[in-house]
This record gives C-alpha cells, sequence and structure tokens, in this order.
C-alpha cells in the first residue's frame, strides 16, 4: 500500500512541477488553440479524484509536429505526475518520446528525467487521457504493477482511462492525429 502511494505522489508531482498548462496556453497550444503545423497534442493539468483525500497532480505539454505525422515517436515535450498523502509522496519529470492521439483519446510515453523517487530516473512510463470536458478520465501504465513500471516498457503504451479527474480541475485538451491512411 505504502508503494501504491509513493507511485502515485510521483506522478501528481510531476504534474505539478511540470508548469504544463500555463505554457501551453501561453504558446497558444491551450484548448480550442490547435495550430496548423501540429499532427496532434495534449495539453492541460487536473487532479485526480481520491476519496481518502490524495493529492495527485498530472500536467502535459506534448506534441507532434505535422512534418512528422507518420512517425509518432518523434512527438516533444514533456509531462509531470505528483501523489501526494498526508505529507507523503513524490514526484516525477518525464521527456515525451512517443504521442498518438484518437479523437479525444491520448496515450503518451516518455523516460522520467527527474524525480525525487529512488530508481524512477530512467524508467519509461505512459499515460492515456480521455479528454472529456470538465470529466475527463486518466490511467497510466503502472496502474497494474508493484513499482512505477519495467524500464522496457514500449514506446506509447498505457492502460485504459479508469482514473476520474476531480471536478473542476478537468482541462486535459487532446488535438486528435490523423495520418493519411
Amino acid at each position: 500500500m505504502q508503494r501504491r502511494t509513493r507511485i502515485a505522489a510521483v506522478t501528481a508531482a510531476l504534474l505539478i512541477t511540470a508548469g504544463v498548462a500555463g505554457s501551453a496556453t501561453a504558446s497558444g497550444q491551450g484548448p480550442g488553440r490547435h495550430h496548423r503545423h501540429e499532427a496532434a497534442a495534449l495539453t492541460g493539468t487536473a487532479k485526480l479524484y481520491r476519496s481518502a483525500g490524495d493529492d495527485i497532480t498530472f500536467s502535459f505539454d506534448a506534441h507532434l509536429a505535422a512534418k512528422d505525422t507518420k512517425n509518432p515517436a518523434k512527438a516533444t515535450g514533456t509531462f509531470r505526475f505528483s501523489h501526494y498523502l498526508h505529507g507523503k509522496g513524490a514526484w516525477a519529470r518525464a521527456r515525451v518520446d512517443c504521442l498518438v492521439t484518437g479523437g479525444k483519446v491520448a496515450v503518451v510515453s516518455g523516460v522520467i528525467t527527474d524525480s525525487d523517487l529512488p530508481g524512477a530516473k530512467g524508467t519509461r512510463v505512459g499515460v492515456t487521457v480521455h479528454d472529456l470536458g470538465g470529466h475527463d478520465r486518466l490511467g497510466y501504465s503502472w496502474a497494474a504493477t508493484k513499482d512505477i513500471g519495467p524500464k522496457n516498457l514500449p514506446r506509447c503504451v498505457s492502460s485504459a482511462p479508469f482514473e476520474k479527474v476531480r471536478q473542476g480541475t478537468g482541462d486535459f485538451h487532446v488535438v486528435p492525429w490523423r495520418p493519411a491512411l
């Protein structure tokens, strides 16, 4: 139980420290501001709902340029997450290495570049977001593991978006990917 709490804390912290939502809005890439030079994007910040009062936050600033539409592994950006409960927890920041979107669902993966969770650096993690307006949902690759996950997780792998976003905090924005098939 304590290990899951630390992992969730790391997830929440990454999002809080990223400042992704601010940078996305400032760059004109926030909700409703899709640039023609992007093939796909995932931006925004939200807190997850937990009845025990956990403070879990995720933030994203992930983009796939139009010129790279045939290669989701060319996505760029960062995402952060953190998870705290009763003053204990952790955070992490990851460099995006893949982004795939379909409709209002996005799967992003990245390698943790900074964290206060021992052993997390260098681990690839994946997150899934379902952009439902103010009722967004989220899932993560370590949902069914006892730790943050295997270091050899493939790119763009995550779980179904099973977590609910806390009411009033959901501002994730997914720009759909539309590759020529």
